[in-house]
């Protein structure tokens, strides 16, 4: 068994006194790859922040080498010997390699930085990783993979004996992630215990010594690699599958489709979309954690560029270059960050709810402010929006309510498909069923729905067929009639039917 280099254990913090960590824990050995799984929510960043002494743990205990370890900076993890690669680089752009990778510690003579030295420093740094570059150029000219080389070159150079890996091929393509995970095995042989956090179950299988699952800020278990797919995502989820099916009760009716597209994607974010959604139809997207469903949501909205393929509205091409052009075609987003990407927090419930029909009317066909208010309020009793009036600040509503006032803003717009990411996330029961209740009973009357939830039921209960994204790809379209949810976390997963 390999010498355990890092323990955390009943690791708990909790952020104005909401819990993010409960009872956390890994096991860090050298010359193993450990793979850090969990789904949103599940305490894996705040994790990875303690151990990296960016936050402080509230309850529990580290051990470094044995010894009690407290990193209360970055600083001193550093100098402990532990390094974090994130998914965004955080190195400087303008600056060249040498100076990124030997950042604090340039070698001087007296009369200052001996540069030579310096690069020959660095390029000995990038030769262990078996890279040569140019290391007097400037970072920011170097593709994103080379930039996530340089900083494990970095963490390495630095005597880094713990390496944690943030989702770090979230940006890269095939060839680059196949060129990453060759360089984790090479680390891996050289002795250097390694944490890798990933949402993509081929590669965490392509390299992973050890699972430990986390889930609600809990530390499920640690497990061996050769874990079925299907036994891993149950642990991430939390419950049992059985074979029960779910029922619908009516099909969609038939019709000409309303949206269509044809191997739509964009580099990086999602490739091969080829859906299909007929006017009163509900077309459900089911995918793992980064399978590509929210950038998915994003292509059709024109909140992102495809750069492949074609999407069609009424069977004619449509190029959407911003959600501008969406919205004049009658397409809506709801987005999965509300908070973020949804709601204006310091502007009204009426103002918010008016956004995108004022948007689409242009600055110069200013809504009437009376008019504005009787909107509003017509849907704040419609949807029951729980808010004192029409000009409380969205931001004092409950997520519930906050969800609420921004499916009322794309229904003033009389949208003919109707994109859901996420709908009900962070809202109680009551909420979800009443919400969903409104947007099904517009189905009925002729409105299209592409439905986004990580709550598989919700999917199957409500979708006509569903449409699964892995690995950023589409690779089924299934009828949701007599689908399970078993079968649906069969095809997710990757696994044998």
């Amino acid at each position: 068994m390999p010498d355990v280099v890092l323990q955390a254990s009943s690791v708990a913090k909790a952020f104005n006194g909401m819990p993010a960590l409960v009872s956390a824990g890994l096991t860090l050995r050298a010359g193993e790859v450990q793979v850090l799984m969990g789904q949103n929510g599940a305490g894996k960043s705040t994790l990875i922040k303690i151990l990296a002494g960016v936050q402080a743990r509230d309850g529990g205990s580290i051990r470094l080498d044995g010894r009690p370890f407290d990193a209360r900076t970055p600083l001193q993890a550093q100098r402990a010997g532990i390094a974090v690669v994130h998914q965004e680089v955080q190195l400087c752009p303008n600056l060249s390699v040498a100076e990124n990778l030997l950042a604090g510690r340039l070698l001087r003579r007296w009369w200052g930085i001996d540069w030579q030295r310096t690069q020959r420093e660095a390029e000995s740094a990038l030769a262990r990783l078996s890279l040569q570059l140019d290391v007097r150029r400037p970072l920011g000219e170097l593709p994103v993979a080379l930039q996530q080389m340089v900083a494990i070159a970095r963490a390495l150079h630095q005597r880094a004996r713990v390496l944690i890996l943030d989702e770090p091929t979230s940006s890269l393509d095939e060839a680059e992630t196949a060129r990453l995970l060759e360089l984790l095995r090479q680390l891996r042989g050289q002795g250097v215990a390694i944490l890798l956090v990933t949402h993509f179950l081929d590669q965490a299988y392509a390299v992973a010594d050890r699972f430990t699952v986390l889930r609600n800020g809990e530390l499920v278990g640690e497990y061996p690699a050769k874990l079925p797919r299907m036994k891993l995502v149950q642990l991430m989820i939390g419950r049992d599958l059985s074979a029960t099916a779910a029922t619908r009760d009516a099909a969609a009716p038939a019709g000409k489709p309303l949206l269509q597209t044809h191997k739509l994607g964009r580099r990086n974010a999602v490739q091969g979309l080829g859906l299909i959604v007929a006017p009163g139809e509900v077309l459900g997207l089911a995918g793992l954690l980064g399978a590509g469903r929210t950038e998915a949501a994003r292509l059709l909205f024109g909140a992102d560029r495809a750069d492949t393929g074609t999407l069609q509205v009424d069977g004619r091409a449509l190029a959407l270059h911003s959600p501008r052009d969406a919205i004049r075609a009658g397409l809506a987003l709801c987005p999965e960050e509300r908070k973020v990407d949804g709601i204006v927090a310091e502007l009204s419930v009426r103002e918010n709810i008016v956004l995108a029909l004022q948007a689409r009317r242009g600055v110069f066909r200013m809504l009437p402010r009376a008019a504005q208010r009787g909107l509003a309020n017509a849907f704040i009793q419609r949807l029951g929006i729980k808010t004192a009036d029409a000009e409380t600040p969205i931001g004092v509503l409950s997520g519930g309510n906050q969800q609420k006032a921004i499916l009322a803003r794309w229904l003033a717009t009389g949208p003919r498909l109707l994109i859901l990411d996420e709908p009900t996330r962070g809202i109680d029961i009551a909420a979800k069923q009443d919400l969903m209740e409104q947007v099904l009973a517009l189905c009925r009357q002729g409105m299209a729905l592409v439905f986004i939830s990580s709550e598989l039921p919700e999917v199957l209960r409500a979708s006509d067929r569903v449409v699964v994204l892995r690995e950023r790809r589409q690779v089924a379209d299934l009828d949701a009639r007599g689908l399970s949810e078993e079968r649906l976390l069969h095809v997710m997963a990757g696994a044998a039917a």
